[in-house]
């Protein structure tokens, strides 16, 4: 994380000397070739700010009531497109929060010419070096994880996801009620005696769940509409784009199922039928038929997300 130094109009600069100026990245004198300035003073600063991402190489924001949540929102949204975030501070809370929002902390923070936040702005910057020596590997692979418990939970609403093409079989959607733990649950491709196939249909699980998209974010099944991307699976992990043609949203009753890798746990919340199907071991099998014990193929990552996007760090959802 650099440290820049407001020597903007204004400023009393009487605290600092040349010696600690050596210790900063950058003084700031109002403009820059390489900087946007954006004033945070409500949601349409927020836009603003997201508009400019992967545009420019630096934006710098002010906020006229210092909050977290714009500022995450545009760490997250700016996160490997090369736009760089600063954030003007003005506090030791400040520079701490700025410093380590979302694990992963702005790339600059412009204080005011004093000696204590320069010298508490050095040390952060020292603390965040440190961790980036030593990041948490964010990892995401299609494997088998142990069916640890199946339960009836009672009636919900349940999310039918209908793309507008066709599934082949083997083909399905990433479901889980935890953004590091999906399970693929298996598009209606497979005949049945008692209702017909439904080839473009994927019977996802209830409103709360999250569906993996086609950039790799994250959505609850209950945000999608019609026009969405969402990503679309096989069994051998390959994924590829297709897009949704409606949503449909019923009453219906649920099975919870559990399952872990050993080191990741996960969840999912699917209705109570036959004709819902994961990829177990040794081939589909209905979620009426799932035993604890049998193998299902999930997506697993160590990863965090904020607003749907993956982000390297931690994250505990239970």
């Amino acid at each position: 994380m650099e440290v820049w130094l407001d020597f903007t109009a204004g400023k009393d600069f009487s605290d600092i000397d040349s010696a600690m100026i050596e210790n900063v990245q950058r003084q700031w004198h109002g403009e820059s070739k390489d900087v946007a300035e954006v004033e945070i003073d409500g949601f349409r600063g927020q836009e603003e700010a997201a508009s400019l991402v992967g545009l420019v190489d630096w934006i710098l924001l002010r906020c006229s009531d210092w909050t977290m949540i714009p500022l995450e929102n545009i760490i997250s949204s700016s996160r490997g497109t090369g736009t760089r975030i600063a954030a003007a501070v003005s506090s030791s809370d400040d520079i701490t929060g700025a410093g380590f929002a979302l694990e992963h902390g702005v790339d600059a923070v412009l204080i005011p010419p004093k000696i204590d936040l320069l010298n508490y702005s050095l040390a952060i910057s020292n603390q965040v070096a440190s961790k980036e020596r030593t990041p948490d590997q964010a990892q995401s692979v299609l494997q088998y994880s142990e069916v640890t418990d199946i339960a009836a939970v009672g009636i919900g609403d349940r999310v039918c996801v209908d793309l507008i093409d066709t599934l082949e079989l083997g083909e399905g959607l990433l479901i889980g009620s935890t953004a590091n733990a999906m399970v693929m649950v298996h598009g209606e491709t497979v005949p049945s005696e008692y209702v017909p196939t439904r080839p473009f249909r994927v019977n996802a699980g209830a409103v709360h769940s999250y569906c993996l998209m086609a950039d790799q974010t994250t959505k609850y099944l209950s945000e999608l509409v019609s026009g969405d991307k969402v990503s679309v699976i096989n069994l051998r992990g390959t994924l590829r784009h297709s897009t949704v043609g409606r949503v449909k949203i019923e009453k219906r009753p649920f099975l919870l199922v559990k399952y872990s890798d050993g080191s990741v746990s996960g969840q999912a919340a699917l209705q109570q039928a036959e004709t819902i199907r994961l990829v177990g071991y040794e081939g589909l099998v209905s979620v009426t038929n799932i035993n604890v014990g049998d193998r299902v193929l999930t997506r697993m990552s160590t990863g965090m997300r904020h607003i749907g996007r993956e982000l390297d760090g931690v994250m505990n959802e239970r």
